[in-house]
């Protein structure tokens, strides 16, 4: 018997929309001046549009990558026995945590010890990215079918 994944692409881009939103807020008003302090960048400068739009449409892009995995993801999840018996918000739980721990965390990391970027830097950005996976999993699971 041959299995199907089953994905909602209406909630695939709310994922995106909702995450370009939340990308906005977190690196803008939340957490903007310290973000950019710690990245040694000139928060009175204000970029040019040719720098802009670019930014804008790869970030979109991005934001579609991860919706559109993350909810495959999601959804292959529906094959590992006992998964039927959870509840939703432990199905979102767990593949916001172990998608986070296991591909941003040590990216993140990497940053610190590779990079030299701050520890306070590193919480700023591996925050976002835990917000972003709660968000599009909450998404994902209720409206993509992966309940």
């Amino acid at each position: 018997m041959e299995q199907e994944l089953h994905i909602n692409m209406g909630a695939v881009f709310i994922t995106v929309l909702a995450n370009f939103i939340i990308g906005f807020l977190w690196y803008t008003p939340l957490f903007g001046k310290a973000w950019a302090k710690e990245m040694g960048l000139d928060m009175s400068a204000k970029p040019k549009s040719s720098q802009m739009i670019p930014g804008l449409i790869f970030s979109l892009i991005g934001n579609f990558f991860l919706a559109y995995v993350f909810a495959h993801n999601i959804a292959a999840w529906s094959f590992v026995p006992g998964m039927d018996s959870m509840s939703p918000i432990v199905k979102v739980i767990n593949s916001t945590v172990f998608t986070w721990l296991g591909f941003y965390v040590p990216v993140d990391l990497n940053t610190v010890s590779w990079e030299g970027k701050s520890w306070k830097l590193f919480g700023i950005n591996t925050g976002y990215h835990f917000v972003t996976l709660l968000v599009a999993s909450v998404i994902l699971t209720y409206m993509g079918g992966g309940v």
